[in-house]
C-alpha cells in the first residue's frame, strides 16, 4: 500500500481525526512529503491513544520523543504488522449482513482480550478472519453455545500462551539489551527486528503443536468410533470403565510461600508441571489444569490413574520437592470449556486433601474398576470428607513388587 490518508488513519486507529492532526503537531506522527501515513503511524495512533488513557501524558510523550528518550519507530517492523486496525462495519451490521446472532459475535471480541462491545462499535480486521468458520459451523447445525464454547477457550489458551511469550521476551530479550549498554529507543529498535525475525517461526511452532495435538485427539476418537462399530457388529466387547480424575497435591505449598517468597513457589510449580506431565500422558491421562500447589487430571481409566498417581509421588519425592499426595475418584464426568465438572471432581478433590503426605488414596469406585491390575489396596475404613454427606469407603494404593 502507498499510504494512508489521514481520515483513514483515524478510522482504523479508533480515533478522531483531530487526534490524529495533534499527533503530527507533536511530532508522534510523521507523514511523508505526500501526507501519507504508514501502517505503523495506525499502530501508533491506537497505542498513544492507549498510553493516554491510561494517564501517560500526551506532551510528555511528545517531549521524549523530539529528545530521543523515547521512540515509536519499531511500530513499522513486520512483526507488528498482523496488528490490524479496524474496519468502518459495526457489530450489528455484520450481524444483520452474516446473520450471525450478535451475541455470538461479541463472544469473539471476548476471544480477542478485549472488553465486551456494544452493537455500534466496530470490528477489528483480524475479528473479520473469524467470522468464515463460524458461519460455516451455523450453516451445518452447530449449537451457538457450543460455538461460543469454543471461542472462549481459543481465547484464554492463547491468552496464557502470549502471555507467557511477553514474560521471556522481556527477561530474555529486552533486559539483556538494556544491560549490554543500549538506550531504552535502540533497546526497541533492537528488539522489534528480533521479533520480526521470530515471529513466522513461533507460528510455524504453534501451529506443529497444534497439529500434533489435533493428531491425538482425533486419533483417540477414532478408536472410540471403531471399538463401537465392532462392538454393534458382535465382533468386539470392550469393557464398560467411568473414567477417573485425579488430584495431586504438594504438601506445605502455602508455608513455602511465605517462608521462601513467590518466586520459590512458582518455581516449584514450573519443576511440578515438568515432572507430572510426562508420566500422566504415559498413561493416557491429561492434565486438565495446575492450581498452584498441585494438578487436576483426567484418566479414561481408573487402574491407569492409580498407576500413574503412584509414579508421580515417587517422582515427586526423588526429585527432593515437597511429598506429593494423592486423590483419585471414578464415575461420570461433564466436559466443557476445556474442563471437567461434576460429583466425580468434587469428590477426587476432596479424597485428596485427606490424603497424607507421599499417599495416594482412592475411592471405592476405583478400586472395583481398577481390579485385578499390578496395584494393592489397603482400606482404611469408612471416611466422612468436608463438605461430602455421609461417609466414603477409602483405600491406600500401592504398587505391587
Amino acid at each position: 500500500m502507498s499510504g494512508y490518508t489521514r481520515q483513514e488513519v483515524a478510522q482504523q486507529a479508533g480515533v478522531d481525526p483531530d487526534y490524529v492532526d495533534r499527533l503530527v503537531e507533536l511530532g508522534i506522527l510523521t507523514p511523508d512529503a505526500g501526507d501519507a501515513f504508514s501502517p505503523g503511524d495506525v499502530l501508533r495512533a491506537r497505542w498513544v491513544q492507549s498510553f493516554e488513557g491510561a494517564g501517560v501524558p500526551l506532551e510528555g510523550m511528545a517531549a521524549a520523543v523530539r529528545d530521543g528518550a523515547l521512540s515509536f519507530s519499531y511500530l513499522d517492523a513486520t512483526a507488528f504488522d498482523r496488528f490490524a486496525g479496524l474496519t468502518d462495519t459495526t457489530f450489528h451490521q455484520l450481524s444483520a449482513r452474516t446473520g450471525i446472532p450478535l451475541e455470538l459475535l461479541m463472544v469473539v471480541r471476548e476471544a480477542f482480550g478485549l472488553a465486551e462491545p456494544g452493537p455500534e462499535d466496530t470490528v477489528h480486521r483480524n475479528e473479520l478472519s473469524v467470522v468464515p468458520v463460524i458461519e460455516l459451523q451455523l450453516a451445518k447445525g452447530f449449537h451457538p453455545v457450543v460455538i461460543e464454547r469454543w471461542l472462549r477457550v481459543c481465547g484464554d489458551s492463547l491468552r496464557r500462551i502470549n502471555e507467557t511469550e511477553t514474560a521471556w521476551w522481556h527477561s530474555e530479550v529486552m533486559t539483556p539489551l538494556l544491560a549490554s549498554g543500549m538506550t531504552e529507543g535502540e533497546m526497541l529498535a533492537a528488539q522489534a527486528d528480533l521479533g520480526s525475525q521470530m515471529a513466522p517461526l513461533r507460528e510455524q511452532a504453534l501451529l506443529a503443536i497444534y497439529y500434533g495435538q489435533q493428531e491425538h485427539s482425533w486419533n483417540r476418537e477414532t478408536v472410540e468410533q471403531v471399538e463401537g462399530a465392532l462392538e454393534r457388529a458382535g465382533l468386539y466387547r470392550r469393557l464398560r470403565r467411568p473414567p477417573a480424575m485425579c488430584f495431586l497435591d504438594i504438601t506445605g505449598y502455602t508455608r513455602l510461600t511465605e517462608e521462601r517468597g513467590d518466586a520459590a513457589a512458582a518455581d516449584l510449580a514450573t519443576r511440578l508441571a515438568t515432572l507430572v506431565r510426562r508420566t500422566s500422558q504415559e498413561h493416557d491421562g491429561t492434565p486438565v489444569k495446575w492450581l498452584g500447589d498441585g494438578v487436576m487430571f483426567y484418566f479414561r481409566a481408573p487402574a491407569a490413574a492409580v498407576l500413574a498417581a503412584l509414579e508421580m509421588v515417587a517422582v515427586v519425592g526423588r526429585q527432593g520437592l515437597p511429598p506429593a499426595h494423592v486423590g483419585v475418584h471414578a464415575g461420570p464426568v461433564v466436559f466443557q470449556e476445556g474442563d471437567y465438572f461434576g460429583r466425580t471432581v468434587n469428590l477426587a478433590a476432596r479424597i485428596a486433601e485427606y490424603a497424607r503426605p507421599g499417599e495416594v488414596l482412592v475411592s471405592q469406585e476405583v478400586v472395583d474398576a481398577a481390579e485385578g491390575g499390578p496395584v494393592a489396596f489397603t482400606e482404611i475404613g469408612p471416611v466422612e470428607l468436608k463438605g461430602v454427606p455421609g461417609t466414603l469407603r477409602l483405600h491406600t494404593a500401592r504398587r505391587l513388587a
